[in-house]
């Protein structure tokens, strides 16, 4: 971060998030964006550098809000593919209980460093499995993090109801409830930073209904509200959801959310996708952020997220690209092509366009996690930007180069700031070795792996 003012000039296209017009570029000071100048017209402030940006997209960094870091090491894992939701989650478990400390940080890093690759500047994590022995998965995320020079908002997720009690997971992964309370507040006392340049942020994340007991769901909304934090927990995602609560708790999942005081301004979900029209109605009325996952929701054919809806009735949207074992990919600027396609086939291409999709993955995530400082282009902002080249054979012939930042399929960034300071330069991370890293992580997978079949 300089005190010197940079002019990033001349991009070939901006897009701001909001109405201003930025279209010769962008001015940063320090770790704020102190100028937007017009199409035409020269900086106002004067500066001391400029890049040009001629053959470059400027957007603001992307805002990941759901995703489960340590399924990196998961990937395509024989045994779960081709299933729906809860046949996968029950293969899986078995082999997320055999993570430990060096694997939690690995795929943490890995996660994080894929997400900036792809223009990522804030990310945000649901880690749920604590099998004995990582009861400081959080800890551990917090130092995997700090090494990025991201920002993340860490969510302290539990699982309490395990097989034997007619849950979902296996008994060996899940914690008793007082544990997880205490625990809860023992990181938002040491990690939860309040300001609006926060970098660590912590949410309270009870994995689902059918993972937790109401008695946790409960306690855990108080705790949230005597903290002033977020909650975040996955809701919707499947047919197969609805009935376990119908059967479980004799209502649908939102009926049981509200049951359970969640049903506020301060709860995010994850999928969001199977609720009736007045079920929406009454999300929107509690302004509900909603983490839209659709790669995720594709590949394990849950459906699809009813984004238009949800956000016409009073939501913040937010893009996600969810977990790397029902994704296998971890790429921001990707998924919102995945969804530009998706929620045309719902709302047609006159209302989901590049614009749309973008405004999802920045100022409608950034509004998701409460981070207004984030997510839009206007002076007084944090610079936080990714910076798309279009020199590649993808590019080659485009009119318009923002659509074609999203229908084209851009992957990568070319530069990425973060509160002022370059972290990816080239398209590289400038503080981490990624040969080294991939080798690392991958002799870890490996490792996991191995054990579950042992």
């Amino acid at each position: 971060m300089s005190d010197k003012a940079m002019w990033l000039k001349s991009p070939a296209a901006v897009f701001t998030g909001n109405e201003f017009n930025a279209g010769n570029g962008v001015v940063v000071k320090g770790n704020k964006i102190i100028e937007l100048v017009p199409s035409g017209q020269n900086p106002k402030n004067t500066v001391d550098s400029y890049i040009d940006c001629s053959n470059m997209v400027i957007t603001p960094g992307l805002i990941n809000t759901h995703h489960h870091f340590y399924q990196t090491l998961t990937r395509c894992v024989p045994g779960a593919i081709n299933k729906p939701l809860f046949p996968w989650l029950k293969f899986l478990y078995k082999v997320w209980a055999h993570l430990d400390e060096d694997m939690i940080y690995s795929a943490t890093q890995l996660a994080g460093l894929e997400l900036m690759l792809s223009g990522a500047t804030c990310i945000a994590d649901h880690h749920y499995v604590f099998p004995k022995g990582l009861e400081n998965a959080i800890d551990i995320q917090v130092d995997a993090i700090k090494s990025l020079g991201c920002r993340a908002t860490l969510t302290r997720g539990s699982m309490s109801l395990g097989e034997s009690a007619g849950g979902l997971p296996p008994d060996s992964v899940i914690q008793n409830e007082d544990t997880i309370l205490e625990d809860s507040q023992r990181l938002i006392s040491q990690y939860h930073d309040r300001a609006d340049d926060a970098f660590i942020q912590i949410a309270l994340a009870p994995c689902s209904p059918f993972s937790v007991s109401t008695e946790l769901m409960k306690d855990t909304a108080t705790l949230a509200s005597q903290n002033k934090v977020l909650l975040h927990t996955h809701l919707a995602e499947t047919e197969d959801e609805n009935n376990f609560c119908l059967r479980e708790y004799g209502m649908r999942p939102l009926d049981y959310l509200e049951s359970c005081d969640w049903l506020n301004s301060k709860t995010w979900l994850a999928h969001g996708i199977h609720f009736t029209p007045d079920e929406i109605q009454r999300l929107g009325k509690a302004k509900v952020g909603i983490a839209h996952c659709p790669s995720s929701n594709m590949l394990l054919a849950s459906g699809i997220c009813p984004t238009v809806d949800l956000e016409n009735a009073g939501c913040n949207i937010g893009l996600a690209v969810d977990g790397s074992a029902s994704n296998d990919c971890s790429n921001m600027i990707q998924e919102a092509r995945q969804s530009l396609l998706q929620q045309r086939l719902r709302y047609g291409a006159e209302v989901i366009t590049a614009e749309k999709v973008l405004s999802f993955a920045t100022k409608g995530s950034a509004a998701v996690l409460q981070r207004p400082s984030l997510g839009e282009f206007k002076p007084g902002q944090q610079a936080d930007i990714a910076m798309f080249s279009l020199n590649e054979l993808r590019f080659s012939g485009v009119g318009s180069p923002l659509d074609a930042l999203v229908t084209c399929g851009a992957y990568k960034v070319e530069k990425l700031m973060i509160a002022g300071k370059w972290v990816v330069e080239d398209e590289q991370h400038l503080d981490i070795d990624t040969a080294k890293l991939m080798s690392e992580h991958q002799i870890l997978a490996r490792k996991l792996q191995s054990r579950a079949v042992n």
